[in-house]
Order: structure tokens, then sequence, then C-alpha cells
């Protein structure tokens, strides 16, 4: 009776362990099995996010700054992606003045070729639309409330908005605004460029003090000589209108570096510019209004002379030497010079940065229906 008992003890522990390590040898299979189905879903993942990397470098470019550098010195100050300078007042004299039409003390450009000073109407708004339309279907409408609202009101905004801020062509509702905005807002561009205050100094002074591009000009090469009243008010772009201008950037290796370390500069849309600014003593920049209210101006004081002074939305500002000054052009603003000739011109490093409340999905969705040229491309097909 006490083998028996044995024996079956024995056989109840042989088929414990033997059914141990079958469920051992189970769970191990079961194990290898999920992860190969882990390893198949994770690598089917990284194939979908590589093509939508692909496809969103083939759309926007591989960097912030885009790589359509314009190449031929003809290009350098003209139009480009069928826009004009950045403030539009950079028009000719001499056969380009009948271009100006001269209402209530500004001057407006009648350039057929001029894309923001000429007028919008139901056309732009057809245009901005498609675009956006396009955006959409391309990536999605998450998020795109505000730029939906804009785009679908834009003539009524634009015609409805008070004197004092008026955007030539796009504004986008529901954004705070003030003339000057507090250097906190974009407080790492705003020490990054203040930072670079003696090199960007430095490689004005290089390209400012060049002999003459040609003979009977005053102006040494990439320079363009803008239309002002009185004075003169020289710019020299790195970009203009969201487009780097090849041959000047060549100049400027430090001012290219810096642009490309600042995190909300706009490069990829038409909005976007960076270029020194030069105004004489006795110069006048005549009241105007910038193109949108998604952006931010800012001047870094380069060179600045006593009686020099920048009015935004009715509020004067003064420049300072290494500071930055946040402004939205949007508002009505003018600028002055009314120094002597012994004190020298003004000089301010500009760039243009997003503003704070624009959200990323909406600064995607801008670059994308404003990036150079799409709505040209739009009005032609």
């Amino acid at each position: 009776m006490v083998e028996f008992d044995a024996i079956q003890k024995r056989a109840k522990m042989e088929w414990s362990l033997e059914n141990v390590r079958e469920m051992v040898a189970g769970g191990m299979q079961s194990i290898r099995e999920c992860e190969i189905c882990a390893f198949t879903i994770a690598m089917c993942v990284l194939l979908l996010f590589m093509w939508y990397c692909y496809r969103v470098g083939r759309e926007h470019g591989s960097s912030p700054l885009r790589g359509r550098y314009l190449a031929g010195p003809g290009r350098i100050g003209g139009v480009v992606g069928g826009f004009m300078s950045s403030d539009c007042r950079s028009r000719g004299k001499g056969k380009h003045g009948s271009m100006l039409e001269e209402q209530n003390g500004f001057a407006f450009c009648q350039s057929s070729e001029c894309f923001r000073c000429t007028s919008a109407g139901e056309s732009l708004n057809q245009r901005l639309y498609h675009s956006l339309q396009d955006y959409a279907k391309r990536y999605t409408w998450s998020g795109m409330g505000r730029v939906h609202k804009g785009v679908r009101d834009q003539g009524r905004y634009l015609n409805s908005r008070p004197t004092i801020q008026r955007p030539e062509v796009f504004f986008l509702p529901d954004l705070p605004s003030a003339p000057f905005f507090s250097r906190e807002v974009q407080r790492h561009d705003v020490e990054l460029l203040e930072q670079s205050f003696p090199a960007l100094l430095a490689e004005f002074e290089s390209i400012y003090h060049q002999p003459p591009a040609r003979s009977g000009s005053s102006l040494p090469p990439g320079w363009k000589a803008n239309n002002t009243p009185r004075g003169q008010w020289w710019t020299y772009y790195l970009v203009n209108q969201g487009t780097p201008l090849v041959l000047n950037v060549r100049r400027c290796p430090r001012a290219w570096r810096v642009l490309g370390q600042l995190r909300t500069f706009i490069a990829n849309n038409v909005f976007g510019n960076a270029c020194f600014s030069v105004l004489t003593p006795g110069a006048l920049i005549t009241e105007h209004y910038g193109p949108t209210n998604v952006r931010l101006r800012c001047h870094l004081g380069l060179r600045v002379p006593p009686s020099c002074e920048l009015v935004v939305g009715g509020e004067p500002q003064c420049w300072s030497e290494g500071s930055c000054l946040l402004f939205d052009d949007s508002f009505l603003h003018r600028a002055f010079h009314e120094g002597g000739a012994e004190d020298g011109p003004r000089v301010v490093f500009m760039v243009d940065l997003w503003h704070p409340n624009v959200a990323a999905a909406e600064r995607q969705a801008l670059d994308y229906i404003f990036t150079p040229g799409r709505l040209e491309d739009k009005e032609g097909k």
C-alpha cells in the first residue's frame, strides 16, 4: 500500500513537471510570435513615417531656409514670386514713376506684377480658399479654425478694419494685437540676435563700404534704393518674400548663419524678409501698412544716431544699438531720421518673426498657402 501511494505521488509529480514544461514552452513560443508581430507592425509604422517625411520634404523643402536661391544679379531686389519688396515702398524712380498713384498722402503701386499693391478683390479670396482646400486634402483640417475663418471672410476683414491697423494682404482673426511687443514674446530669437550684434555690424560694414556696383551708381553691389519723399532709404536683402538671394547671402555668411539659428523666423512664405536697412540723415519713410498681422517685425539697432524715430500706431519708439525692437507692422507706421550729415546713417538688421499666438499648425498651413509663387500659379490655371 505504501509502495502504491509512492508510485501515485511520483506519477503526479512527473505529470505536473511535464505540464509545466509544456506551458513554459508554449508561452515562449507565444512570446516569439508576438515579438515577430510587434516587429512587423513597428517596421510598417516606420516605413509610413518615412514616406510621410518624404512627402512633406518635397512640399516644403529640407531646410527652414528654403534653398530656392535666385541666380543672377538681375533678380536681386526685384520682383520675387509676384511680390515686390517686403514694405512695397521699394519702387524705382524715373521710368517707373508712372506706377505710383498718390491717394490721401499714401503712395500706391499700380504695377500689374505687384501682387500686394494691386486690388485683391474676389480673385485673391478664391485663390486663398483653393490653396487652403488643397492643404487640408494633403494634410488635415485640424487646427484650421482661425485660418479657415480668415480666408473665408478675408474681404470683409480687410475692408472693415480700423484705419490704425489694416494689413494689405491677409488678416488672421482673433490674434492679440498691439503696435509694440515685449522682447519676452520671442525671447530666444531676440537674445540670439543681440548676442550676434558685433558679427552683424561687422558684416554690414563689409558690404556697405564696397565700391559701386556699376558706373553712375552710388550703391554697392546688392543694395537697393527705395522710393522716399526725401532722403535715402537703402535695403540689402538676404531673404526677400521667403526667397533667399544667393549673391547677397554669399557676401554675408555670418548673418545667414544667424538666420538659420532663429526658431521663429518666417523662412518659407512671402511674408518673411531679412535685410540690412539704412536711412540717411533727413530721410523719411511715409506712413504705410504691412501685408499681414501674422508676423512681428524685429529691428536690431546697429547704428542709431540721435533724432531717429519709429512711430507705430501713433506710438513713437527709438532704436537702441545692440537691442531689438518688436512691432506689428500691420499697424500704420513710419520712420524718419532728422539728424544732420555728421550723425551718419541709421542702420538696423530687420527680420520677420512669427506672431507668438499663431499656432504651429496654422504656421504650417500659412507656409503652404503663401509659398512664393503658389497663388500666382493658381491664378494662371
